[in-house]
Formats: C-alpha cells, sequence, structure tokens
C-alpha cells in the first residue's frame, strides 16, 4: 500500500515538474500564455518604422475605396470536424489599410468608403446654411491625387507542421507546430493619369504551437490505473498578422516613393 502511494506521488510530481514548461511561450514572440482577462486596449502600429518615419515636405493626399482593398482568397477558418462558414481573415482588411496610412503620418487620408453618407450630410449642412445663414459657405472636398489599391490575394493553411515527442515508462511530452501565411497586394494608382506608380507584395507568417504533457501507467500489480493530462495550445492572431502585413506594404510603398523621387522627407534642419 505504501508503494501504490509513492507511485502516485511520484506520476503528480513528473506531471507538476513537466508543467514547468507551460512558463514558456510556445511561440517565439514575446506573447505570454494567457493568464488573467486583461481590459481593452488601444491598438498602435505594430510596424516601428512606420510609427518613426519623417513627415514629408508636403503630405500625398490618399484616397481608399470601400471595395479597392479586400479579401479575395475567400479562405474559410481551417476546422477538421464540421464545414465551417467562417472566414479565416476579416472581411473588412481596408480598415488595417486606412489606418496604417493615417497614423503614420506621412499621408493625408481622405473620405471614401462612407462617401455616400458624407455627401448626405454635406447636402443637410447646405440646405440649412442657404436658409438661414448665407454668409457661411461649405467648403469643397479634398481631392486625392493617389488612390491605394489591392488587398489580401492569399492565405495558405499548414504550409509547414511538424513536432517532437517522447515518453518513457508510460511518462511523455510532446511539441507540435503549424505555419499558416498571409499575402497582400498593394498598388498606388495616380489619380491624374490612371498609372500604377508602385505595387508592393508583403507575406507575413502566421504560427500556431501545442505543448501538452501525460502519464498513463498501471500500478497495484496492474490492477489500477493512472492517468494525467495537461497541455497549452497557442495560436497567433490572424488579424494581427494581417495587420502587420499591411503596415509593411505601406512602409514598403513609401520607401519606394522615396527612391523613385514621388515625394520629399523633411529634413533634420527643417
Amino acid at each position: 500500500m505504501k508503494k501504490a502511494t509513492q507511485q502516485k506521488l511520484l506520476y503528480l510530481s513528473v506531471l507538476l515538474l513537466s508543467s514547468c514548461a507551460l512558463i514558456i511561450p510556445p511561440l517565439d514572440n514575446g506573447i505570454p500564455p494567457v493568464r488573467e482577462v486583461e481590459p481593452a486596449k488601444i491598438g498602435s502600429l505594430i510596424v516601428k518604422e512606420l510609427q518613426e518615419l519623417e513627415s514629408p515636405i508636403r503630405k500625398p493626399v490618399v484616397a481608399v475605396y470601400a471595395n479597392s482593398f479586400t479579401d479575395a482568397t475567400g479562405q474559410r477558418r481551417s476546422n477538421s470536424q464540421y464545414a465551417s462558414f467562417s472566414t479565416a481573415i476579416t472581411s473588412s482588411p481596408d480598415a488595417y489599410l486606412i489606418r496604417a496610412l493615417k497614423h503614420s503620418g506621412f499621408f493625408d487620408v481622405v473620405e471614401r468608403k462612407g462617401l455616400d453618407h458624407l455627401t448626405k450630410e454635406r447636402q443637410i449642412i447646405r440646405s440649412a446654411r442657404e436658409n438661414f445663414d448665407e454668409k457661411q459657405q461649405l467648403k469643397p472636398l479634398l481631392f486625392a491625387g493617389l488612390i491605394m489599391e489591392g488587398g489580401v490575394i492569399g492565405y495558405e493553411s499548414n504550409v509547414k507542421s511538424g513536432g517532437a515527442g517522447a515518453r518513457y515508462l508510460g511518462i511523455g511530452a510532446s511539441k507540435e507546430y503549424r505555419q499558416d501565411s498571409i499575402t497582400v497586394s498593394l498598388r498606388t494608382v495616380s489619380v491624374l493619369t490612371g498609372k500604377v506608380l508602385m505595387e508592393v507584395l508583403a507575406t507575413k507568417s502566421v504560427l500556431s504551437a501545442a505543448i501538452s504533457q501525460d502519464v498513463f501507467r498501471f500500478y497495484s500489480n496492474n490492477t489500477e490505473l493512472v492517468e494525467i493530462e495537461s497541455g497549452i495550445v497557442e495560436n497567433e492572431s490572424v488579424n494581427i498578422a494581417l495587420q502587420t502585413a499591411v503596415e509593411a506594404a505601406v512602409l514598403q510603398t513609401i520607401l519606394e516613393g522615396l527612391e523613385l523621387g514621388y515625394w520629399e522627407q523633411r529634413s533634420e534642419n527643417e
């Protein structure tokens, strides 16, 4: 009886020691496992190089229309048990593009996605001023010299997968990983000539990893069974990966535009 109790304690101690590995994030991206519910946070640009760019001498005016930057993949969320009708990528990737352009401080972004609402509101204002205050005039809409187009053109699932594990006397541990990829295309079009000035292709990987430990042993002359399992799975956010890819494409567009002379940055003295 004493020997059986010692075996139980041994199995539990092995499991507790092996579970210490759960403190280490499965992904090497600095994201720890979820331990508590966190409050909402105001997001910022992920690509720091885009956030730290110097302002141009004259900001280009850019327009992003409602259907100019969409998900062209139609990829469904991966599920091996049943048919899933949820898309793997957000249906509004243009929100990340507008955010990257605006928060970079390099462009003036004009509203075109909600142009119908903007036009109706201006009609209401114009009508009210004509009837009650003829002196105040409504300023004209700012027109754009550039249009940003493109979209998410690729989502590849299970590009790379693998793992490793070991088991000895019913005590084992394993680690698995999987890699997906997102591809984003971004075109910069001149409104004056219709010429495609620049085209950028950005690819970002999406990582998933899992760590598990288990004990499966018989004791007391193979009459009693001990089975213990523990593990953790961590999936990199697809939205964060998409945001990173879009910001990288915007950064590359700015750098190529500087090389081609489409815009100029302010010098340190200015």
